[in-house]
């Protein structure tokens, strides 16, 4: 049996463990943006 390395994404390459990363990025950007639209309508309807 082959053993894989740690931190290994289950055998991918290079351009596999790249894309992997970009994902996890895109959806950390995604949820940081999310949240600070939330946090930006709460302060404008605050503002009434």
């Amino acid at each position: 049996m082959a053993q894989q390395k740690k931190g290994s994404t289950s055998g991918r390459g290079f351009t596999g463990r790249c894309a992997a990363l970009v994902k996890e990025q895109r959806a950390r950007i995604y949820i940081l943006r999310r949240c600070a639209t939330m946090l930006l309508c709460w302060y404008i309807q605050g503002d009434d």
